[in-house]
């Protein structure tokens, strides 16, 4: 499962970024790495970008880029 699919207050953790391109660095320098949760706060009013809660702040992210990361929804 990716990012992309978590539904609104759903939690999860992330399982790894995927690429090694520079997308992919910028995403795991925002905080998104190995083990964190993260939960979906919600939609823009076109359904992008996302918004979403880790390491307790808010962090915005093109559909195209949640779908880099997957998640684990099993467990949290």
């Amino acid at each position: 499962m990716t990012l992309d699919e978590l539904r609104v207050g759903q939690q999860a953790r992330i399982v790894e970024v995927q690429g090694s391109d520079g997308i992919a660095i910028r995403l795991m320098e925002m905080g998104l790495t190995d083990g964190e949760e993260i939960s979906l706060i919600g939609f823009a009013p076109l359904g992008d970008p996302i918004e979403f809660e880790i390491r307790g702040y808010r962090l915005s992210l093109r559909k195209t880029e949640a779908m880099r990361v997957t998640i684990d929804c099993a467990g949290t």
